[in-house]
């Protein structure tokens, strides 16, 4: 007999060989009606896969990310099964579930495309398929086997695959009279799967090398209902009207030119009036948590960055060094602002009773990201962090890192992130030779973090393998309003690069000690937070970070005088706005406003004058009556003043 501890500690005995779906069915009929596989002991397995020994183990249905993954990598395996059918001879790359949907990359072979227009077929036949309930049957093969199977078949890429894996740990899935080279897991059968729609087209080099060929790749998504579908073919929609691309076009935010290059935004005045708002909130916001201001150059000698170990990790991959007349001499770019900071701490000696030392820059560093990675404003090749790095002693890391914790939260509150989840992101135990650090200062690092997140009440997921090479962070994931999920704000520990720069601070008792390193950026990359912001309230800012707070729209040319006499009241409270003295009629200056998304639109015409008033209309909410003008100012204030709480 074998012990299964279910997640709310109850344990249950069956045999030797029991099932997932045996322990589902000894809990409830519906619960097993509904389980789509099984997490044993934190692997995500098949449903129907035995189980040899005491384990602690949990059902995974529909809503469970570990269900999700299985039922779209099951249908990944049908769309592969789908393309056989209706394209023979087809050939065969990767199809992994990813966060939303599936996809599969194919090898059509030449003269051959397939475009949208393509997809209603492939989704009938892919829907033909799932209702004849195949089972997803996995078997072990021997290496030998399947290099003789897909050989026989003529798929080069799966045999690529076979090339690099080891006898014993080779597994073929088959449903029906299709068969794929795959780990799993999968569902029991095709059944549940009852709602098809397929994506997108895009082209992908074989195994992500632009020297391999390129492949068509094939995003879907599936679900278990038709309801589901179309509610998320909303969401997509929705998503569309959101795109930070268009409404940073619409609204005169930021724009790309090829003449200036690729992934290298160029901020328009309305835009920069926006970023500008939000690096004097920061800036605020740090002054007060007693951090210090500094700048740095945008580049550095290379051996900065040897020091620090950014060019062992990321020389190859970034911007070429930018050579001098001097042989020899090369700088880069910077990728980094820390190991900068980590030259102004070495400035002067440094005592325990200096520390914390805090140091803040909002600096600008440039990445060469692969043209196809690049996206609007989320992926781009210079961008500028909100970053700071505290240097500290052993026994102050964890109240650091609280604070840290706390400057964060504040941000999402003023900003309106209310949904968010924690990302204590850890080394891989099993692939240490990515990072570089003793496993000593490694475990006192992964301590402090973990142990700051419990005290903050954080809701937490640990990611192993997701640290960065120098130390774990903890990440924040924000689920915007449509549900997507964004890293916003990390916070790292770092016992590694103060060690490399040789950074001391003289102790109580006159000895030379190793300061601690926090790296910190709640925005994290300005860009990127800018991005995810416009598409989260889809333009419409919170009042305190609008570019443009109040619109003055005079009926006729002759309330313009008044106008600006309004304009000259709100300005010298610092309220942000304009006056549209277009020769338009008050309807369409309404309407233009609107359009461009300003909070606050003050109509002006003979009533308004002749009693020092405004028409206020909000915008998205329509007339809210006349209001003197100092009422309006109160009123705009008191709602700025909530927002900042």
């Amino acid at each position: 007999m074998i012990d299964i501890t279910l997640p709310d500690g109850s344990v249950r005995q069956f045999e030797a060989g029991a099932t997932g779906y045996d322990v589902a069915a000894s809990i409830s009929e519906g619960l097993a009606r509904n389980a789509l596989a099984v997490r044993v002991d934190g692997e995500v397995r098949d449903l129907h896969r035995p189980i040899d020994q005491s384990s602690n183990l949990e059902i995974l249905t529909w809503n469970d990310a570990g269900g999700k993954m299985a039922f779209w990598h099951s249908s990944a395996h049908l769309l592969a099964e789908a393309l056989e059918d209706l394209y023979p001879g087809v050939k065969l790359g990767i199809g992994p579930a990813i966060e939303n949907g599936f996809y599969y990359d194919i090898d059509l072979g030449e003269g051959r495309t397939i475009s949208t227009d393509d997809f209603p077929v492939i989704e009938k036949k892919m829907l033909e398929l799932a209702k004849q309930k195949s089972r997803f049957e996995c078997r072990p093969v021997r290496k030998a086997e399947a290099v003789a199977y897909f050989t026989e078949k003529d798929d080069p890429y799966k045999l690529d695959l076979i090339d690099h894996l080891e006898d014993g740990s080779i597994t073929f899935y088959q449903q029906g009279n299709f068969v794929d080279l795959c780990r799993g897991p999968h569902l029991p059968d095709t059944s549940p799967i009852k709602a098809v729609k397929l994506l997108n087209v895009a082209g992908a080099y074989w195994r992500g090398d632009e020297k391999n060929k390129q492949l068509t790749r094939i995003y879907g998504i599936t679900f278990p209902k038709a309801k589901e579908l179309t509610e998320y073919l909303e969401r997509l929609e929705e998503a569309k009207r959101r795109d930070h691309r268009k409404l940073g076009k619409e609204l005169e935010l930021f724009a790309f030119s090829e003449k200036v290059g690729a992934g290298l935004p160029l901020w328009l005045p309305k835009g920069t009036a926006l970023r500008e708002r939000l690096e004097q909130f920061m800036r605020k916001a740090q002054i007060k948590s007693g951090y210090l201001p500094v700048v740095t150059p945008h580049i550095g000698s290379k051996e900065l960055y040897v020091t620090s170990g950014h060019y062992e990790k990321y020389g190859a991959d970034s911007f070429q060094p930018i050579k001098t007349p001097n042989p020899g001499e090369e700088f880069f770019l910077k990728p980094m602002n820390c190991p900068h900071h980590c030259e102004i701490y070495k400035t002067k000696p440094r005592s325990y009773r200096d520390l914390p030392l805090r140091l803040a820059e909002f600096g600008t560093v440039y990445r060469y990201e692969q043209s196809g990675e690049l996206h609007g404003l989320t992926r781009v090749r210079g961008f500028t962090q909100d970053d700071a790095h505290i240097f500290c002693r052993p026994d102050q890391v964890k109240d650091e890192f609280k604070k840290v914790i706390d400057l964060v939260l504040y941000v999402f509150r003023a900003l309106g992130f209310e949904d968010y989840t924690a990302q204590i992101s850890l080394r891989d135990p099993e692939n240490k030779t990515k990072y570089i650090g003793s496993d000593e200062n490694w475990a006192l690092a992964e301590s402090a973090i973990q142990e700051a997140a419990a005290e903050k009440g954080l809701p937490t997921i640990t990611e192993y393998g997701e640290a960065a090479f120098y130390g774990p962070k903890l990440d924040f994931m924000v689920r915007d309003a449509l549900g997507r999920k964004w890293q916003l704000g990390t916070i790292q520990v770092d016992y590694n690069l103060p060690e490399r720069f040789d950074l001391e601070y003289v102790a109580p008792d006159n000895s030379r000690q190793r300061p601690v390193m926090l790296h910190r950026a709640p925005f994290g990359s300005l860009e990127r937070f800018v991005a995810v912001l416009i598409e989260h309230c889809a333009g419409n800012f919170p009042l305190w970070l609008a570019p443009e707070q109040f619109a003055i729209l005079p009926i006729s040319e002759k309330y313009q005088e008044y106008a600006q006499q309004v304009y000259d009241r709100l300005q010298g409270e610092e309220l942000r706005g304009s006056i549209d003295n277009r020769d338009e009629k008050i309807g369409r200056k309404i309407r233009d406003a609107e359009i461009s998304k300003v909070p606050y639109m003050l109509i002006v015409g003979e009533k308004e004058q002749e009693n020092g008033q405004v028409s206020v209309r909000r915008h998205g909410e329509g007339d809210l009556g006349s209001l003197p003008i100092d009422e309006f100012i109160a009123k705009f204030q008191s709602e700025v003043a909530a927002l900042m709480k």
